[in-house]
């Protein structure tokens, strides 16, 4: 074979773009067992073979493999399975190696490819019911051999993908049996079950959504109505559709595991990403713990029926920052693309998820349509034969047949001749077939015959024609009804699953683990966090950070950059200052005091750097030649110290020490040159003070949609915090905890009250203790706990009723039971019950049975007693805030 390579490379000519290969007599006694084979032809032509046979395959596996119809959303593998089980089906279960040998009549493709498809139209639960080990989509564990597993088709399918009447066929591949083009589908399936393939130059990925929703648009569509739909999943989480761009291609969703926290120490991941299953979902928690991007002690999987992924976190770390490392940096969080494909005219197309289902809804129309015309149709002819019928015994024309001097023609004709009085009755004219079809009754009908049996069956005939031909001129409305009688029957059970919500950006150096160490060569200008520049005994620690991080860098000349933290890099000499770097911080302050060229004045300045190119070397001071920073400080909360500045001696100057309160200065952008504090040449500078955050405390507000806290103005205000403020929780569990106000705290959604913690507001709370089976109250404060703790009884059976915040409350007791005739009670709170702690089991309302308990207007009791009795006038009592109250439904 060598020689013929050699001869293709030595080719003589070529025509029309065509390499033509001669074979010379060597070459062909050196071929052996291929002799017969290029005796037969020596000229082959090679150009143009690789363009027209790629073009085929690849026409083949997008048309005949990859991508699915825009008709029914199948591929031909599922197509072909679905067709041999409905051939297959009894109502009882196949075995799946029996439906995998039938398909293959159909498919020209091993029985692998086919099983694998039979298995994934299992595990999606909506055409076929399964009998078996099917695998888990959960844990990734795959199906048991096919010998082990049955299936069938489960009555969606049969109701909604099969009709022989309204279905186009072709010949298999072979041309011994008939399958189906597309299956008249009438259900938008391929938006239900999704679908991922990989062809030739193209791929197609739509993401499955819910199936009640895609019935609810359909009707919408119907009905000349807006309509959105979105991805749902089956292994649950929360889905970002910002971005979905209605499932085109460009279009991205962003999918997040459900984690919550069990304690401080303690998280659980319960649903999974869709496209993972909780191995790999492990696989990357385990390796962003090994590369120091997380800090976890251990991972346990209790994956059974549902997901349940425990993580041990080691003491002193956050389980909040964690949960925001784990969506940043392992498989908790991820975003597919999605680009929808279809098969639609025999050729390829990108559309939208909505073109698809409107498309899928018009054909549902059609096929309705076009079953209600058959119905028809087949209705008139039984309504044209049974009423021939009935006049044929009626009338008795079948006498004609008893004349035995006719032939069988003249019968016929002698009958035909019979049903002319008789043809204004009929709605057709009456066929040869028609006739011989009556004689052809057994004589034994003759006697039987039942006229007010046949006149009730053709008026019931009339009646389903009248009601067919009503369904076809509403087509719509009949439409919509199909639509609704479909969710009606399917829909239970199949509710969605993946929460939409919308993501807030995870800034992945805020949260990753602080897993190195910087150091800075302040001298030589050396900074990094690897071994070399640890090892330097000129070297001093800086702080901890992580090795994504970025760094500031200020210089004494007055400039200063930003750049990515590395394992030991050259920044410049003279370094100043050197701090890890947090974008759009404006909390953290740099006060600076320089001197402006080498004769100059002195300049001081407060500012921020939140905004800023990397590596791009800026310029704090004016920028003149021979600038120097004589003194700078960078504070992470706004701090501002005091200063005792000395000036060097000079004639005239009769001030030389003078002190500098930094918190008399504006803070300002990075671009300001700041204002003159001296003309004089300043000896020293000392610090004479440290001092406090002169920005004062953080406006706090919850976003509502994300649970989590937030300085962007953006859901609830919570207040504003200083340091040792705390925030408090109640849940509608009646659980309540504390936490800090940092802005990675995140919260699960059962939060009934949450807002600035104050110990001295009082709480009243009316619980059912489930012991003592009694409506309770008690008046409490809360305390700084940040563990987890409940405020009503222990208890699993008691449950909070209602609470209030109000000064004075009043509550109306109403009975029950022998008690029910008694008049409702109002009681005073703060005479009834004193306050104590969360843990105190507090007081029951009443002796009686109760049957309803809840607040009402609360007491004024600092109103004055009257107008005239100036000596008992109060102020009026002016609420610190608006109080918060509501009520568990």
């Amino acid at each position: 074979m060598s020689d013929i390579i050699e001869q293709e490379n030595n080719s003589e000519e070529l025509e029309n773009g065509d390499e033509i290969v001669s074979l010379s007599e060597e070459s062909l006694e050196k071929t052996g067992k291929y002799d017969s084979l290029i005796h037969e032809a020596e000229i082959h032509r090679l150009s143009g073979m690789f363009k027209e046979w790629f073009l085929d395959y690849a026409s083949y596996v997008i048309l005949e493999r990859a991508v699915p119809h825009i008709e029914d959303g199948l591929k031909p593998v599922q197509r072909r399975i679905l067709h041999s089980m409905k051939l297959l089906d009894d109502g009882r279960f196949n075995k799946v190696a029996n439906i995998i040998g039938s398909t293959m009549q159909f498919h020209p493709h091993g029985d692998a490819s086919i099983g694998d498809a039979l298995v994934q139209l299992g595990q999606k639960d909506l055409l076929i019911e399964t009998q078996g080990n099917f695998g888990n989509i959960l844990t990734g564990d795959g199906a048991a051999a096919p010998r082990y597993i049955e299936a069938r088709l489960s009555k969606f399918a049969l109701e909604v993908a099969f009709n022989n009447k309204t279905t186009f066929w072709m010949d298999s591949y072979d041309g011994r049996n008939k399958e189906p083009i597309t299956l008249p589908m009438k259900f938008p399936l391929l938006l239900a079950q999704g679908v991922e393939g990989i062809a030739v130059g193209l791929a197609s990925k739509i993401l499955p959504h819910n199936f009640n929703e895609l019935i609810d648009a359909s009707i919408a569509y119907l009905k000349g109505e807006p309509f959105e739909i979105f991805p749902d999943f089956p292994t649950g989480g929360f889905a970002d559709c910002s971005n979905y761009n209605q499932g085109q291609r460009g279009g991205k969703v962003k999918i997040r595991a459900k984690i919550s926290k069990i304690d401080n120490k303690t998280l659980a991941i319960t649903e999974i990403p869709y496209g993972l299953d909780t191995s790999k979902l492990i696989d990357s928690i385990i390796k962003a713990g090994e590369k120091g991007k997380i800090k976890i002690k251990k991972v346990d999987d209790n994956t059974a029926q549902n997901v349940e992924i425990i993580i041990h976190l080691p003491a002193e770390t956050s389980a909040d920052v964690t949960i925001d490392a784990l969506y940043a940096f392992t498989a908790c969080q991820i975003a597919p693309s999605t680009y929808a494909c279809v098969i639609r005219d025999n050729k390829p197309a990108f559309i939208s998820v909505h073109e698809i289902l409107t498309s899928s809804t018009v054909q549902t129309k059609y096929l309705l349509g076009r079953e209600l015309e058959i119905k028809i149709e087949e209705l008139e002819e039984d309504w044209h034969y049974s009423s021939l019928e009935k006049i044929f015994f009626e009338k008795r024309i079948y006498r004609e047949l008893e004349k035995d001097s006719a032939s069988w023609e003249e019968q016929l004709s002698a009958i035909e001749k019979a049903f002319e009085p008789f043809k204004n009755m009929l709605n057709r004219d009456i066929s040869k077939e028609d006739i011989v079809k009556l004689t052809e009754k057994p004589v034994r009908r003759i006697s039987k015959f039942d006229i007010k049996k046949a006149e009730e069956h053709i008026k019931n005939l009339e009646t389903e024609i009248e009601s067919a031909k009503k369904s076809l001129a509403n087509l719509t409305a009949y439409t919509i009804e199909y639509f609704r009688k479909i969710k009606r029957k399917y829909g239970a059970g199949r509710e969605r699953k993946t929460e939409l919500r919308s993501f807030d950006v995870i800034k992945a150096t805020e949260v990753v683990v602080a897993n190195q160490k910087l150091y800075a060569n302040i001298k030589e200008g050396f900074v990094g966090y690897g071994s070399d520049i640890k090892k330097d005994e000129n070297a001093q620690y800086i702080c901890d950070c992580s090795d994504i991080d970025e760094i500031i860098i200020f210089f004494k000349i007055g400039k200063y950059l930003v750049t990515k933290i590395q394992e030991k890099a050259f920044v410049g000499k003279d370094i100043l200052y050197v701090n890890v770097f947090k974008r759009d911080d404006s909390r953290t302050v740099y006060n600076m005091i320089y001197r402006d060229g080498r004769m100059g004045p002195i300049m001081m300045k407060r500012f921020c750097v939140t905004g800023i190119m990397r590596d791009k070397e800026y310029d704090a001071t004016k920028g003149n030649p021979n600038s120097q920073v004589l003194y700078f400080s960078g504070n992470p909360n706004g701090e501002a110290e005091i200063l005792k500045i000395y000036y060097k001696p000079r004639p005239r100057l009769k001030k030389t020490i003078e002190e500098l309160d930094f918190s008399t200065q504006l803070v300002k952008g990075k671009n300001t040159i700041g204002s003159i504090l001296s003309k004089n040449a300043i000896h020293k500078i000392v610090l004479k003070e440290k001092g406090e955050s002169t920005l004062g405390g953080q406006k706090i507000w919850l976003d509502n949609e994300r649970n989590k806290l937030n300085n962007e103005n953006r859901g609830l205000y919570l207040g504003e915090f200083f340091p040792n403020d705390k925030i408090l929780v109640l849940t509608k569990q009646a659980y309540y905890y504390t936490t800090s106000f940092d802005l990675v705290n995140r919260y699960e959604d059962d939060i009934l009250v949450i807002k600035k913690l104050d110990p001295d507001e009082v709480f009243t709370v009316i619980y059912f203790d489930a012991q003592q089976k009694l409506y309770c109250v008690k008046r409490i404060t809360f305390d700084k706990s940040t563990n987890k703790e409940r405020f009503i009884d222990e208890d699993s059976a008691s449950y909070l009723v209602d609470f209030s915040i109000d000064k004075y409350p009043q509550i109306k007791v109403a009975f029950a039971g022998k008690h029910i005739k008694h008049k409702p009670e109002l009681i005073d709170v703060e005479e009834f019950v004193p306050v104590k702690n969360p843990k105190s089991r507090g007081r029951k309302l009443s002796t009686r049975e109760v049957g309803e308990a809840k607040f009402v207007e609360p007491l004024d009791k600092n109103s004055p007693a009257t107008d005239n009795d100036d000596n008992n006038k109060l102020p009026p009592n002016t609420p610190e805030g608006t109080p918060i109250q509501m009520s568990l439904l």
